[in-house]
């Protein structure tokens, strides 16, 4: 390795961090853990001091061995959580995360009172629960005290990036989830900022994703044992970041993403918002737009599912279960396995669905107090059958995003896939055939963190733009095609899928 490349993912678990050599070879990844508070239902937060110091154990390790060839860092992050420092520079209260549901009465004074026309004018977007600007207005009206001391207002990414660099940055894709930014003009909203009550000066300077923000602090290379010539480069949102890992750089791209949240990205070389806000129209990091459909919980069901309620730590062989026999639609009967390469029988036939929304809904619904519900259980209904509907579920809540691009003209038919839950093949043949989409796999899953160092390798002049770094590093390992059988069957399916949440959207409200 002559050159090294740091591409830092600070996602809601945990950072995970990739060094890459100059040819987009990864030579080593690192994951270090922190913890996540829920204060009251709905609530997320989390400490920044908690990510830097896991950063610094992280890059430690990392780079052990090959400190003084690292040329350069950059990042994917967890976007729209809300990171408030004082004149001091400290912490004034722990970030609010974007699965924070907290701000719904400021949600409808955006979309309502001010008008979600003026808003999707001034941003390209309308306020969701989630959003950077309703958390200041909750901050505000709740924490008077707190919101007087703010003197810079960040992104959880940009934090990091403060802390190595002295620089307060951002970059447009991660700036344009915040409902403070001017997403087809490039610049912050005047407008936006005097509604929330926010001086642009405690706003960051915007760069786009591969730009240099600049040069870790030299005491912080000292300690890292790196050239305090190492540059920063500013890095994009989760999933702009993993869209440039996974290639998604060019206009009509595709990319599913299934973390913690599942989200349908789709890159666009001109700015577009559908008519109904339904999908985030948003800064790509190659400096072009894209639309995206995001999902609060994704990977997340699965998770719940198989530890919080069944205790059962082997998903793979959960999974397994369900193409355990041929059971008959409407039946959780099983018989005994079916041999490796048989179609899945169960698929298309599941009498019980799964609504996926344990933190409320983003896209398309917009609804922080949806809740998850199972529905269609019989007296013979089976674990795998609840397992198969938390896994279906998943795909049918990213196939209404779809239905959205696709009834604005958009002609889909493939998609990249990234993400935890991309690694199960059952999982991928559900969303390929309810999607209707040919799915393919990669050869490197590291999403974000992959799409961060390669940025890193932009901004240090190894490739001339993003296009050419996922050209050389982004290899297509597989692909799962739509069975016409399991589309029919699913498409059925779907067309009652989507009639349950309009049903019990009543219901929830009195939740």
């Amino acid at each position: 390795m002559e050159k090294g490349f740091i591409g830092i993912d600070l996602g809601t678990s945990a950072v995970k961090l990739l060094l890459m050599d100059e040819t987009g070879h990864i030579l080593k990844t690192v994951s270090k853990e922190y913890p996540i508070s829920f204060p009251k239902p709905g609530w997320s937060e989390q400490n920044p001091y908690d990510w830097f110091e896991q950063l610094m154990v992280g890059m430690k390790e990392l780079i052990a061995g090959c400190e003084e060839k690292i040329e350069g860092i950059s990042f994917g992050g967890q976007m729209h959580g809300l990171v408030v420092l004082d004149a001091e520079d400290q912490v004034i209260r722990p970030a609010i995360l974007w699965n924070d549901g907290r701000t719904g009465e400021e949600c409808v004074y955006l979309n309502e009172t001010v008008g979600r026309d003026v808003i999707s004018a001034e941003t390209g977007n309308i306020a969701f629960a989630g959003f950077t600007a309703p958390k200041l207005l909750w901050m505000k009206k709740n924490e008077p005290e707190n919101f007087a001391k703010i003197e810079k207002i960040m992104l959880p990414k940009d934090y990091l990036a403060y802390r190595l660099t002295g620089v307060h940055a951002t970059d447009a894709s991660d700036a344009s989830g915040m409902l403070l930014y001017d997403v087809k003009n490039r610049k912050w909203s005047a407008k936006m900022c005097e509604l929330c009550g926010v001086r642009e000066e405690q706003l960051a300077k915007v760069f786009e994703s591969y730009e240099v923000i600049g040069n870790v602090k030299e005491d912080l290379a000292a300690e890292l044992g790196i050239r305090k010539e190492v540059r920063v480069i500013a890095g994009a949102g989760d999933n702009a970041a993993a869209a440039i890992g996974t290639g998604t750089v060019s206009d009509g791209d595709c990319n599913i993403s299934l973390g913690t949240s599942g989200t349908i990205f789709i890159a666009s070389d001109s700015f577009s918002v559908d008519d109904r806000n339904a999908l985030h129209s948003f800064a790509h990091a190659t400096g072009s737009w894209h639309l995206m459909g995001c999902m609060l919980s994704a990977a997340s069901c699965n998770k719940w599912w198989m530890e919080d309620i069944l205790k059962e730590p082997d998903m793979a062989a959960a999974q397994a279960e369900i193409c355990a026999g041929s059971r008959g639609a409407g039946t959780g009967g099983q018989t005994e396995a079916a041999p490796a390469g048989v179609r899945c029988k169960a698929l298309g036939r599941n009498h019980v669905y799964f609504l996926p929304y344990l933190m409320g809904e983003r896209s398309p619904h917009n609804d922080p107090a949806a809740r998850g519900a199972f529905i269609g259980m019989s007296m013979d209904t089976t674990r795998a059958d609840m397992l198969q509907a938390v896994l279906e579920g998943v795909a049918f809540g990213l196939r209404d995003s779809l239905e959205v691009a696709r009834s604005s003209g958009l002609k889909i038919e493939k998609t990249k896939i990234c993400g935890g839950g991309a690694k199960s093949p059952l999982w991928r043949k559900m969303i390929a055939n309810i999607m209707n989409l040919t799915v393919e796999t990669i050869e490197a899953e590291e999403g974000p963190a992959l799409g961060g160092a390669l940025l890193a390798a932009v901004g240090c002049g190894v490739f001339k733009d993003t296009k050419e770094a996922a050209d050389a590093v982004v290899r297509v390992t597989g692909e799962e095609v739509p069975d016409p059988e399991l589309v029919a069957l699913y498409e059925e399916r779907y067309q009652t899928f989507r009639k349950l949440y309009p049903a019990l959207k009543d219901v929830y409200g009195e939740l």
